[in-house]
């Protein structure tokens, strides 16, 4: 047989292969999870429940999913082992302190040095129609000057338009 004609079905089984590594993987780390339930942890179930385990058994947990309020799931029902803090923060609305968390500004002025005073104002909006005439009057003189001085250049005085 030729090389050629088995290549296909390695590379299928290899595929194969890793898929069921994957799969394996994610299974143990599931089950790794479930282990780590103890009393008083909080959980969410694969139906998107939040609960605190009051019981770990073989197969089965009791939850208390509010006060006084107890259910029995199966161990493969939990979907998520929480830290106490996110647990809070999602149930109780518990948000973690401030203090812990290092204050970000919203944008870089504070890196910055500031050259200017913060009361000063820059207008960004368009000319007054009175100052746009006086800007155009000096490009104007600008440009005759520019065009006199090409002129004396080309040795012909008064020309101004030689070009």
């Amino acid at each position: 047989m030729n090389i050629m004609t088995l290549l296909p079905f390695i590379v299928l089984i290899g595929a194969m292969f890793l898929m069921t590594r994957s799969a394996k993987n994610k299974q143990r780390q599931a089950a790794q999870m479930r282990d780590q339930m103890q009393p008083g942890t909080g959980v969410r179930t694969i139906g998107g429940m939040y609960a605190t385990v009051k019981e770990v058994n073989d197969d089965s947990v009791l939850l208390e999913i509010a006060p006084g309020v107890h259910a029995i799931f199966a161990k493969n029902s939990i979907g998520a082992v929480l830290q106490d803090d996110e647990y809070n923060r999602i149930v109780h609305g518990i948000e973690p302190d401030e203090s812990e968390t290092p204050v970000v500004p919203d944008d870089a002025s504070s890196l910055t040095e500031a050259d200017t005073p913060a009361d000063t104002k820059i207008d960004l909006g368009k000319a007054t129609p009175a100052e746009d005439e006086a800007a155009k009057g000096e490009k104007a003189d600008e440009a005759g000057a520019d065009e006199a001085k090409d002129a004396k250049r080309d040795g012909k005085p008064g020309d101004t338009d030689a070009k």
